[in-house]
Order: structure tokens, then sequence, then C-alpha cells
């Protein structure tokens, strides 16, 4: 019975805590990019509130039993060496962070199995809200009793704001203050590496809400999907790394929340003469020929400076990109930087240049 009692207590603060959440699409206080979460401190512990859907977890003391339904959150845990609180995991062939190996197989993220995660005595799960599928998930084992806490990192738009997430895992596990240490350092490089890309842009600003476009080398991102190539938009994460490592990038401008639907026809307006081109789907340049022709018309491509994010990849699928990659996104921008300059491939974190 005693593993459940943590349940108990949270659930008890969670009817009871009484704060205003803050404006949607703001900056909330105590946050230095992201606006999906609030972090308020009160007398007997601290409270979380996680937007869209809206939840708000008095915490009173650290939780102990963690379920995670993304590999993302098991690297958060990692960074902050709480490994010991996750006892249970979707997915696990696709986790590339080293784990304990004795965590309850919760089965697919899109549909864990509420018998695993009642047997599981967790604390919270930590869910995914990807879409209407996955809230109606989370209602049903939350009917069961099972508290839900939705860590949407994803939806962020800058690397920065989707690091700084950890301090949201950092307040469930009572390392709060590990967590923003580990953000400001974090924060810290990656602004200095963002200085040197775009021509010492004033430390003193967001980096990644500068107003003027850089000037650099010309980048193009994406793949041809049955007719359609999707580019990041610029509110997209990765045109967010191109622009502050000095790439020229034509979407800056865009708006729009999703990726861009372009034709192949516009994409070789666009891209054709891009100099490199960063996250395409192959392994090899003779695989991305083989999924389409048109995939060699690209400049980058007859240069060979194309480049995928696989680098440590495990054999199952496991990707450290998004794990280690989104808590230290100052690594995935010096990979873009070391990409722009030509450098040696062994100086890259995540991406893997094909051959």
């Amino acid at each position: 019975m005693k593993r459940f009692l943590p349940i108990f207590v949270v659930l008890l603060c969670f009817a009871g805590c009484v704060s205003q959440p803050a404006q949607q699409g703001s900056v909330p206080s105590g946050n230095k990019y992201a606006t999906g979460f609030q972090i308020t401190p009160t007398d007997t512990g601290m409270v979380v509130e996680v937007f869209q859907p809206y939840r708000r977890v008095c915490v009173k003391e650290p939780m102990k039993r963690l379920g995670t339904m993304s590999t993302v959150q098991v690297g958060f845990l990692y960074a902050l060496d709480a490994m010991d609180c996750l006892v249970a995991v979707c997915n696990p062939e696709l986790i590339y962070t080293p784990v304990k190996g004795d965590e309850i197989d919760l089965g697919d993220s899109m549909k864990p199995s509420a018998e695993r995660v009642l047997q599981s005595g967790l604390d919270a799960l930590l869910a995914v809200n990807y879409g209407q599928y996955d809230n109606l998930e989370a209602a049903r084992l939350e009917k069961l009793g099972v508290l839900t806490i939705y860590i949407n990192e994803w939806q962020e738009g800058s690397p920065l704001a989707r690091a700084e997430w950890i301090r949201v895992f950092g307040a469930l596990t009572g390392r709060l203050r590990q967590a923003d240490s580990i953000f400001n350092e974090v924060e810290q490089k990656y602004i200095s590496l963002s200085e040197n890309g775009v021509n010492g842009l004033s430390a003193k600003r967001s980096v990644s809400e500068a107003v003027c476009q850089p000037e650099g080398r010309s980048i193009m991102s994406g793949n041809n999907f049955r007719g359609t190539w999707y580019v990041p938009s610029g509110k997209n994460y990765l045109a967010y790394l191109f622009k502050d490592a000095g790439a020229e990038y034509p979407f800056y401008d865009n708006e729009r929340a999703t990726s861009i639907p372009l034709s192949v026809e516009e994409v070789l307006h666009y891209f054709h003469d891009a100099e490199v081109w960063v996250g395409a789907g192959g392994n090899s340049l003779a695989e991305l020929a083989e999924i389409d022709e048109k995939h060699t018309w690209f400049d980058a491509y007859k240069n060979g400076r194309v480049y995928n994010w696989r680098r440590q990849l495990k054999p199952g699928g496991a990707n450290n990109f998004w794990e280690r990659g989104v808590v230290h996104p100052e690594e995935m921008l010096e990979d873009v930087i070391h990409i722009l300059n030509n450098d040696s491939d062994s100086t890259l974190h995540f991406a893997l240049r094909l051959k």
C-alpha cells in the first residue's frame, strides 16, 4: 500500500491548489523562453501548472515513481540524474538513454496498457498531447485514478524554450535548483555560439527572436513525401537553429504553426542552389536517390553536403537526437554551425554526413 501513498498526496493537493494560469502564448513569470508551463513556490512546496490541456499539480514532496510516454522525457530525467524515479516507460526499444532495465513496459505510447500503468503504482504518468487520441487515452487513465501530467515541450518554437522544460522535471523530482543550473549553462553556451553564428548578436536579447535575417551560407531541409515536400516554418525549432547559426533560409518570416507543404517545383525554386541539406531522410546518397531521383537535382546533393540527424542511432531506431538533443540544443546548434563551415564530421554530435 505504501507505494500508492504519493498518488493520494499529490491528488489531494491537486484539488486544493489555487493559482491563476499565465495567459496563453505569454512567457510566465520565472521562465525565460517557455510558454507552456508555470512553476510557483508555495509555503508547503510548489505548484506546477501545464497548459494545453491545463493541469495544476501541487507538489509537497518529490515524486518517486514516474512513468513516461515519450523518449524525450527520459532524456530530461537522465540530465537531472533522476533515473531512479523512472519506473515505467512506453516503447523501451526506442529509448537511447541508458536505463536500469527493470522498468515496466507500458506498451505503445499511442495506447499504453492501463493495466500495466495501474500495476506501476505511479505518482504520475508523464503524458503527451499530440492529438485528440492521446487526450482520450489520458482521460481514460485519469478515470482509473492515474494522475497524468502533459509534457508539451514539442509545442514550443525555439530550442531554448523546449530545453527549459527541464524545470518541470526538476520541480516534480525535487531538483528544481539543479534544473535551473543545467538550463542556465545550456543557455549561456547557446547564446555564445549564436553570437559567432550571426556576427555578434547581443547576448542581452533573445537570440531566437532576432529581427534581422542573418547573412551566411544557404541551407535546406526536409524531404519529398508522396509529391509534397515539408519544410520548417519560421516558428519551427529547426528554423531557429538555422537563424541562430547564421544560415540563409527563405522562410524565417513564415509564422505558420506547422511545417510548410511545398511542391517539388517550389522546393527547386527556393533551394536548388542551397549549399547544404540538413535533416534528409536517407542513410546514404544512393538511398536518397533511390527514394526519389529528384533528390539528386539539388546542388547540396551534387556536392555531397547532405546530412541526417542519425549519428547517435541504435539499430532498433532509438535516436539520441530526440533525447539529449532536446535537453542540449547548444550541441544541435554547434552541429549546424560546423555543417555550414564544412568542418570535419568528427566535430558533429547528432548530424551524420551521407556518403
